[in-house]
C-alpha cells in the first residue's frame, strides 16, 4: 500500500474535487432550472479531471521515482488512481444523489421525457441511483485508463538512459 500512497491520495482528491464540482453544478442551476444545460457544462469537468491526473502523475514522478519516470510507470500510476476513483465513485454518487442534489433524478427524468425521444419509463430506468452508480464505475474505468495513457505520455521523463 505504501507504494501506492500517492495514487490513493490523488484518487481521493479526484473524488473530493468531483463532489465540489457537483455542488458548483447545483449552485449554477444545472440540476434544476437550467437542467437543459447540464449535459453541456458538465463536460467541462473533463479538463479538471485531466489536470488532477497530471498533478498526480507529476507527484509520483517527483516524489517516488526521484524525477525520472517512464511511460509505463506513469501509466500504471494513472491506472491505480483510476481504480481508486472507480471504487469511490459509488459513494460519491450516493452523496451527490442524497445530500447535494436529491431532486436531480426526478428533474432529469421530467426534462428528458418531455424533450427527447426517451419515454418516461426509459428515463426512469436510466436516471436512478443504482443505474448511475454502475455507470460511474464503468465510465471512471474507461476514461481513467485513456487519461492515464495520455497524461503519462506528457509526464514521462524525456531523456532517459537506455538500459542494456
Amino acid at each position: 500500500m505504501k507504494n501506492f500512497s500517492i495514487e490513493i491520495k490523488w484518487g481521493v482528491i479526484f473524488i473530493i474535487v468531483g463532489l465540489i464540482w457537483v455542488l458548483f453544478e447545483k449552485m449554477m442551476g444545472w440540476h434544476d432550472e437550467h437542467i437543459d444545460q447540464q449535459a453541456i457544462y458538465s463536460n467541462l469537468f473533463g479538463f479538471i479531471a485531466v489536470f488532477i491526473y497530471f498533478l498526480g502523475l507529476r507527484d509520483k514522478k517527483k516524489n517516488y521515482y526521484n524525477g525520472v519516470m517512464d511511460w509505463k510507470q506513469g501509466f500504471v500510476a494513472g491506472v491505480v488512481i483510476t481504480i481508486v476513483v472507480a471504487l469511490l465513485s459509488p459513494l460519491s454518487q450516493y452523496i451527490t444523489s442524497v445530500y447535494i442534489s436529491p431532486n436531480y433524478f426526478s428533474n432529469m427524468i421530467t426534462y428528458i421525457s418531455e424533450n427527447s425521444a426517451m419515454t418516461r419509463e426509459q428515463a426512469e430506468a436510466f436516471y436512478n441511483l443504482k443505474s448511475t452508480m454502475i455507470q460511474v464505475v464503468f465510465s471512471a474505468l474507461a476514461m481513467g485508463v485513456v487519461t492515464s495513457a495520455l497524461v503519462a505520455w506528457f509526464v514521462k521523463s524525456k531523456n532517459q538512459a537506455v538500459e542494456a
